[in-house]
């Protein structure tokens, strides 16, 4: 599944980390959030250096829609109903201030963006509510949002809220043009380095220790969507979701306006202008990670929706995104631990983190360099309004426990059987070892089925051909290689990789 984003993308490869280096700051993950900040971090004087476990643009922000908006579908309203009217304006400052910084940049780096109102509308009469609601929370958060009646769209439309002059862009020529000046500031970015702990070490410094060896620090940010270390169990205060995308080639109009479903099963749609004509983008359609029966059903169906509106719909890309919601409705940025500012952090964006994640990277920067925004302390990743979320924090918690034990139970139970068929796997047990067993591209692969992370029994998901835990959305390929964490570490074959046969069903080319 790859993205739009990815197609034409000219992102150059980096080296691995050598390791031995020393650097004032380390900043793990080259996503939007860890980029910025090294920027502003560099900028400032600072040695920096960036580590990221895969390739820049391959996570959340590089398979990410694109939208820059102060309009969220209904965040407002459930940030006003969890914590009063004060925290959402101080939300909507901090979003402000991120998108202003992020357009200010765009601009001054000839980077294409294309100007349009941002639309949170009622897909039915059951939604009208949530959309009054939005309405009512955004102008007490003094932004110049108006009703709408109609609009003119083939898909159901029972009212909307609009926000003008929003934004969307193509997240991965960001991360690439972010990128290059990083490096012009003599900021190392290291690739295909997967971080696997963080250490106190000598004189107070940080040993960041990698599968590549090690580097050291005085401070070290993760930028990662979830933290990798558990320290602070913030896998405890965010639930891991998966939502699908898909553009398409059309004849009929595609709406200009960004438009954003108040309600379930959620549908983004907005244009996507390409060298070949704009094409229609469509997301949605989400599910805690791990969690979903068939994935591919949720894919298929956002297909299905585009085609019944949209009838000449010819699917050109398609593609997936994981994105982490806190349990606070507030993202988490700040210090790992309370009081100890050596390790920061910055997750909980709830889907919005082309705004969130450059708010976050200015309050990580202001708190290193002892110049933090306003705003910052709204977004803290320790506040005792989060004490109003415990009973979410509750129900979300027992149901990870019910997918633990019933994971459990079922691996344990279930025997050896015929090889899967193509883009098939499966959860047997082998003597003791519940064992995840998958062949794709014709080769059968064994795999341990635990999860290091804590242990959860892993499902497939049959979309993406990945591994996926519902526990806390670490994801794996099909020969263990992490995908997305918060686990650190792959996961080695049992076995050595078994070639399928071509007479086996589903193998056939």
């Amino acid at each position: 599944m790859t993205s739009l984003w990815m197609k034409d993308a000219e992102t150059p490869a980096r080296l691995r980390l050598t390791p031995g280096s020393r650097f004032d700051t380390v900043v793990i993950g080259a996503g939007i959030t860890g980029l910025v900040t090294a920027l502003l971090l560099a900028e400032s004087g600072a040695e920096v250096a960036v580590v990221e476990g895969r390739r820049i643009g391959e996570s959340t922000t590089g398979a990410s829609t694109g939208k820059v908006s102060l309009l969220q579908g209904t965040r407002a309203q459930r940030i006003r109903r969890r914590h009063g009217d004060r925290a959402l304006i101080n939300y909507v400052e901090a979003n402000q201030a991120g998108r202003q910084w992020l357009l200010r940049y765009c601009e001054e780096h000839s980077l294409p963006v294309q100007r349009e109102s941002a639309v949170t509308y009622a897909q039915s009469a059951g939604e009208k509510s949530a959309v009054r609601k939005e309405l009512e929370a955004l102008r007490v958060a003094r932004l110049p949002v108006e009703s709408m009646t109609e609009a003119d769209v083939p898909f159901p439309f029972f009212g909307a809220v609009t926000l003008f002059d929003q934004a969307q862009l193509d997240p991965i020529a960001l991360l690439a043009a972010l990128a290059a000046e990083v490096e012009a500031h003599t900021a190392p970015i290291f690739e295909s380095t997967l971080v696997h702990n963080v250490h106190e070490g000598e004189h107070g410094e940080l040993r960041v220790e990698t599968e590549h060896g090690d580097i050291t620090a005085r401070t070290v940010v993760i930028a990662t969507g979830t933290p990798f270390l558990d320290r602070g169990g913030y896998f405890a205060r965010l639930v891991p979701r998966r939502s699908y995308l898909s553009a398409f080639r059309v004849t009929e109009p595609i709406p200009q306006p960004m438009f954003l479903s108040a309600g379930s099963p959620t549908r983004s749609v907005r244009y996507a202008p390409t060298p070949e004509g704009d094409v229609l983008m469509v997301g949605g359609h989400g599910h805690v990670v791990g969690r979903a029966p068939s994935a591919q059903r949720h894919a298929d169906e956002l297909i299905e929706w585009t085609r019944r509106w949209f009838p000449s719909a010819e699917p050109l890309h398609s593609w997936s995104a994981q994105d982490y919601l806190p349990i606070d409705e507030l993202p988490y940025v700040g210090p790992l631990l309370p009081g100890r500012e050596q390790i920061l952090v910055a997750t909980g964006y709830a889907k919005w983190g082309l705004t969130n994640g450059v708010a976050a990277a200015l309050a990580l920067a202001g708190r290193v360099t002892g110049k933090p925004p306003a705003w910052a302390g709204s977004l803290s990743s320790w506040r005792t309004s989060e004490l109003r979320s415990l009973p979410t924090a509750v129900s979300a918690n027992a149901s990870v426990a019910r997918q633990l034990l019933t994971g459990w139970r079922h691996a344990l139970g279930s025997g050896r059987g015929a090889l899967p068929a193509e883009g098939q796997g499966r959860i047997e047990r082998h003597g003791v070892m519940p064992t995840a067993v998958s062949t794709v591209d014709g080769v059968t692969t064994e795999i341990s089925a635990v999860c290091p992370h804590l242990g959860g029994i892993l499902c497939w998901n049959d979309a993406e051909k990945s591994w996926d835990c519902p526990l806390h959305g670490s994801r794996f390929a099909p020969d263990g290689t992490l995908l997305d964490g918060p686990a650190s570490s792959s996961l080695r074959p049992l076995a050595s990789p078994y070639r399928a046969p071509n007479w086996l069903p589903g193998t056939e080319r």
